[in-house]
C-alpha cells in the first residue's frame, strides 16, 4: 500500500488544493501534532453543532432543540418592535425592488435585483402591503380587511415569515459550526453506501435530511445552498436533496398530527410518514423533470464515476469509519477562521433574507386567500376523487380537497379537515396527514427559500414534482393506512 504525503498547511495551501474533491483530500496526510489539532477542532465544533440543532431541551415547560429555543427566544423578546422591523424590511424591499428594476440600470440595487423579473416588484410590494396591514392590526387599534390579515390567511403567514427571518438569521451564526469542521464529511463517508443506490445520492445528504427534521426546512434548504456553491453537490444533487430531504421539524409535524386528531399515534403516525417522505423521494430521483437534471459541480466541473467511488472508500482500503474521521480531521485542521466564515455566512443571509420573507409574505397569503374563499382546491380535488376510490380510501369526497391545497402551505390540509376529524375515519386523517407531511414543496416557505436561494429550479419544475409527491405519496399511505388504520 503506497504511503500518502505528509504536508503542512501552508503546503497545502500553497497548492491551492480543493478539499471538496475527496480524491485529493484522501491523497495526502497530516502530520500528528496538526492531525492532534484537526482533531480536537472537529470534536469541540462538531459538539457545539450538534448541540445546537439536535439536542432538544426544556425550559419554562417547553421542549424543543436549542436551535428552536434560540430562534424562538429572539421572536418574543424583540415582540411588536421586531415585528414593525421585519415588516419595514419588507416595506422597503417592494419600495427598493421598483426603483432597481423599473426605473435605474447601474448600482447596487440594480445588481441586487438583476436577476429578477419584471413582475417581481408587484409581488414584493404586495408583500410589503399584506404584511404592513397584518402589523397595523396587531399592534395598533386599525383593523385590517379580515380577508387579508383573518387567522386562515395573513394571520398564519405573516409569522411564519417572522419566524424565517430569525431562523435564516440565527442559521447565520451556526451554520458554519456544522458545515465547516468535518461531521458532514464523517456522516457522508458512513451514509454513503445507503444513500447513493436508493436516493442516488452522495452519504452527506443524511446530514440535510436530519437538520431538517429537527430544526426546520428553511435551514435544510440554505445548507444545501451553500453546499452547492462550495461544490459539494452536483446540481442534480443539491435539487433532489433540496426536494426531497427539506422536511418539516419534528415539532410542526407534532402540530400537524395532533390537528388531525392523532396525536394518540405520534409515534407511528410520524414514523410511517418519514418513510412514506424518504420512499417518494427515491421515486422521484429517477423520474423526470429531476432525473434530466446534470451532474455538474458549480464550477463546470462533470461528476464521474471516479467521483462517486471515491466517496466510498479511499484507495487505501481503509474502514469507512476511518475514511470519515480522517477526512473530518482533515476539514476540521484547515477549516477557514471562524470568525471570517460566520461573516461570509451573514451576507448570504442578509441577501437571501429580504427577498425570502417579502416573497413568502405575499404569495404565501395570497395562496391562502385562495384556499379559504375559492372553490379552485375543491376543484383540483375532484381530480383524486377516482385514485382514493380506487385504493378504497374512506371519505375520499371529504379529503380530497385537502392534497392540492398543500402546495399553499403544509398545514393547511389538516386545517381543511379539522373541523370535521371526529366524523372522519381515522383512515382518512391518517391519509391527510401521512401525505402533507410528504410533499415538502409549499409556497409559504420551501418553494420561496428555494428559488430565493438561486438553487437550480424552475417554478414549473417545483409544481410538476408536487404532484408527483402528492400522487406517490397518496398511493404509498394507502398502502400504510390498510395495514395499520383500517
Amino acid at each position: 500500500m503506497k504511503d500518502k504525503k505528509v504536508l503542512s498547511k501552508q503546503e497545502i495551501l500553497n497548492k491551492n488544493l480543493d478539499l471538496e474533491d475527496l480524491p485529493v483530500l484522501d491523497s495526502f496526510s497530516l502530520n500528528k501534532k496538526d492531525y492532534s489539532e484537526g482533531l480536537r477542532k472537529s470534536i469541540i465544533y462538531t459538539f457545539i453543532a450538534v448541540f445546537i440543532f439536535f439536542v432538544p431541551l426544556t425550559i419554562g415547560g417547553e421542549t424543543d432543540i436549542t436551535f428552536g429555543h434560540i430562534y424562538n427566544g429572539a421572536i418574543n423578546f424583540t415582540g411588536n418592535l421586531g415585528l414593525w422591523v421585519i415588516t419595514l424590511i419588507v416595506c422597503l424591499t417592494g419600495i427598493a425592488s421598483v426603483y432597481g428594476i423599473y426605473i435605474t440600470k447601474k448600482g447596487a440595487l440594480h445588481e441586487y435585483f438583476e436577476g429578477d423579473s419584471i413582475f417581481h416588484p408587484i409581488m414584493y410590494l404586495g408583500g410589503g402591503v399584506f404584511a404592513l396591514l397584518y402589523t397595523l392590526t396587531a399592534t395598533t387599534s386599525y383593523q385590517g380587511p379580515e380577508i387579508i390579515i383573518g387567522s386562515a390567511t395573513g394571520g398564519t403567514i405573516i409569522p411564519i415569515g417572522v419566524s424565517v427571518f430569525w431562523i435564516i438569521l440565527v442559521s447565520t451564526f451556526v451554520m458554519p459550526f456544522l458545515i465547516n469542521y468535518g461531521v458532514i464529511d464523517f456522516i457522508g463517508s458512513l451514509m454513503e453506501p445507503l444513500m447513493r443506490p436508493i436516493f442516488k445520492l452522495p452519504g452527506r445528504a443524511a446530514v440535510n435530511a436530519i437538520v431538517s427534521f429537527l430544526s426546520s426546512s428553511s435551514v435544510g434548504v440554505l445548507i444545501t445552498n451553500k453546499l452547492y456553491r462550495r461544490g459539494v453537490y452536483t446540481e442534480k444533487e443539491a435539487v433532489l436533496v433540496a426536494t426531497g430531504f427539506s422536511a418539516v421539524s419534528i415539532g410542526f409535524a407534532y402540530m400537524v398530527i395532533k390537528t388531525s386528531g392523532l396525536q394518540d399515534h405520534f409515534v407511528q403516525v410520524y414514523f410511517i410518514s418519514s418513510i412514506i417522505t424518504l420512499f417518494t423521494s427515491g421515486i422521484i430521483a429517477r423520474i423526470p423533470p429531476f432525473n434530466k437534471k446534470s451532474d455538474v459541480y458549480l464550477n463546470g466541473k462533470v461528476q464521474t464515476e471516479e467521483d462517486i467511488k471515491a466517496t466510498k472508500r479511499s484507495t487505501s482500503g481503509e474502514s469507512l469509519v476511518k475514511i470519515g474521521v480522517n477526512r473530518a480531521v482533515k476539514k476540521g485542521f484547515l477549516a477557514p477562521p471562524l470568525l471570517g466564515e460566520i461573516k461570509v455566512s451573514l451576507k448570504d443571509s442578509l441577501e437571501v433574507i429580504p427577498k425570502v420573507v417579502t416573497t413568502l409574505c405575499f404569495i404565501g397569503t395570497l395562496a391562502l386567500i385562495i384556499a379559504e374563499n375559492t372553490p379552485v382546491f375543491q376543484w383540483i380535488g375532484n381530480l383524486f376523487v377516482p385514485l382514493l376510490n380506487l385504493l378504497r380510501v374512506p371519505n375520499a369526497i371529504e379529503i380530497a380537497p385537502s392534497f392540492p391545497v398543500g402546495i399553499a402551505e403544509m398545514f393547511l390540509p389538516v386545517l381543511l379537515i379539522a373541523d370535521k376529524a371526529a366524523t372522519l375515519h381515522i383512515g382518512a386523517r391518517f391519509m391527510v396527514t401521512a401525505v402533507s407531511i410528504s410533499q415538502i414543496i409549499f409556497f409559504s416557505e420551501t418553494v420561496v427559500v428555494m428559488l430565493s436561494a438561486k438553487l437550480p429550479l424552475k417554478l414549473w419544475e417545483l409544481v410538476l414534482v408536487f404532484i408527483e409527491r402528492t400522487i406517490i405519496a397518496i398511493i404509498l399511505s394507502s398502502i400504510f393506512m390498510h395495514l395499520f388504520f383500517m
